[in-house]
């Protein structure tokens, strides 16, 4: 995973882009298969531990293991903050919320991040929300309550109101961790790493507390180390290498929004969901309001660090 970091190729750029969306896309149908194994908890456990190893295998191969060696104690400390943040509390709660929701619901309501993202910059970053960036976001959560009522959208009412409530919350938790992430200047991989060992770390101690370690098996360990290389590692260095790739970065980053659309095709074929009509319309107003909003963001927020 070389090379020029600065070279324009859009072929490559492109190529790795179209390989974050394809495994990006994969990923609710990974969970939901492996949650029938594993507790959310052992989930994270593996999936992190697998991609420490991976994105310890990316520097080496990029001749930048002597970056962790630069890293201070303050910046040890933060890389502990924000792994708790991310990946140790964003999964858990998104694996929790895949627990208790059908694939179709959970992966489309996670990914109203950039929705959130706005919300925050209100109380944290001292941005304005004109009244039309408002529309934008009503647009998105009309798309939010059609996936949430499991198509009866005339019943005024939520599926399942924990599971929907943890969906959400699970892009308010990346929402922050892209808002403290983005002020760290570290490279993206070494950043990733840490964040990744601080969490399996947590991970293991909560497994230690609550005796998690006893049910892990073959079938959910395997679907473990799936997550860990193309949901987390792995595919997290795709999509950096094709923003670095790329001679335009907008026309990329626009490519995230087939992932929504390609996992609902996977998740009918692979888990076998009825697809509803109401999943399909809701995603179609999320990803509407989301493209309509990032016309109007200021310079300096996009969605090209995460799918």
């Amino acid at each position: 995973m070389g090379g020029n970091r600065h070279a324009k190729d859009p072929a490559k750029a492109y190529l790795y882009a179209g390989l974050a969306v394809l495994f990006w896309s994969t990923a609710a149908s990974a969970f939901k298969l492996t949650l029938e194994h594993l507790t959310p908890l052992q989930i994270l456990f593996v999936a992190a531990l697998t991609s420490c190893v991976a994105l310890a295998a990316v520097l080496a191969a990029q001749g930048k293991l002597h970056l962790l060696k630069k890293t201070t104690l303050a910046q040890l400390l933060y890389s502990a903050l924000m792994g708790l943040l991310n990946p140790f509390m964003y999964y858990l709660v998104l694996l929790e919320a895949y627990s208790l929701l059908p694939a179709q619901v959970a992966q489309p309501l996670n990914f109203t991040w950039p929705i959130m993202l706005v919300i925050l910059s209100v109380p944290l970053l001292r941005q304005r929300v004109s009244a039309a960036s408002l529309g934008t976001m009503l647009i998105s959560f009309a798309g939010v309550y059609l996936i949430s009522s499991q198509g009866s959208p005339f019943e005024f009412r939520v599926a399942d109101p924990l599971g929907v409530s943890l969906a959400l919350g699970s892009s308010v938790i990346w929402a922050l961790f892209w808002i403290y992430n983005v002020r760290d200047s570290r490279n993206e991989v070494v950043k990733l790493f840490l964040s990744f060992l601080f969490a399996t770390m947590f991970a293991a101690v909560a497994m230690l507390a609550t005796s998690g370690f006893g049910n892990l098996n073959l079938y959910g360990a395997a679907g473990g180390v799936y997550i860990g290389l193309f949901e987390m590692g792995f595919t997290f260095v795709f999509w950096l290498k094709a923003m670095q790739y790329a001679v335009s970065t907008d026309r990329i980053s626009n490519m995230i929004y087939l992932t929504p659309f390609l996992a609902l095709v996977l998740i009918s074929i692979i888990l076998g969901e009825h697809i509803h009509l109401t999943t399909v319309g809701g995603v179609v107003l999320i990803v509407a309001g989301i493209i309509l909003q990032k016309l109007m963001l200021p310079a300096g927020f996009d969605s090209r660090n995460r799918k």
